[in-house]
This record gives C-alpha cells, structure tokens and sequence, in this order.
C-alpha cells in the first residue's frame, strides 16, 4: 500500500511577496492604459485639440511603462519562501 502524503510538495515559481508586485504593477498599467481613454469628438468633421492632453501623451504612457518596470522587479525578485 501507497503511503499517502498529509503536506502538499506544490513548487510554485512565485511567492506570496511575487504575486502581490505583480498585481500592483498590473493595476498601475491598467490605470495608464484608462487615463489614454477618451479625447474623441462626436462630430468627426471637428478637431477636438483634447487628444493632445498632457494626461494622454506624457502621463499614462509613463505610468504604463512604470507597470511593465514592476513586472519586470516581481518576476526577477527572488522569493522567500
């Protein structure tokens, strides 16, 4: 008869500390990307000069970049566990 083993031998590649990083970088890519919404006009023979935001052209890409940054750091970081 098989010996049946109480502690569970799962190896995962990330640790709790891992995860966390990752969903903060993933949460700040998700805020750049919803900061790029919007700026669009509802009659398209007019120019709406909004599409040229500080906001939409220095702001999201910058905090989008700083997401893929964090993930980057949350897959690299060594785990504790």
């Amino acid at each position: 008869m098989a010996k049946k083993e109480t502690k569970s031998n799962l190896d995962f590649p990330f640790g709790k500390e891992n995860l966390t990083w990752m969903f903060i970088g993933i949460g700040v890519i998700f805020i750049g990307f919803y900061l790029m919404i919007g700026g669009g006009s509802d009659d398209p023979k007019v120019f709406n000069p909004e599409i040229f935001s500080p906001r939409r052209i220095t702001v999201a890409p910058v905090l989008v970049i700083l997401g893929l940054a964090i993930e980057v750091y949350a897959i690299m970081k060594k785990s504790k566990e």
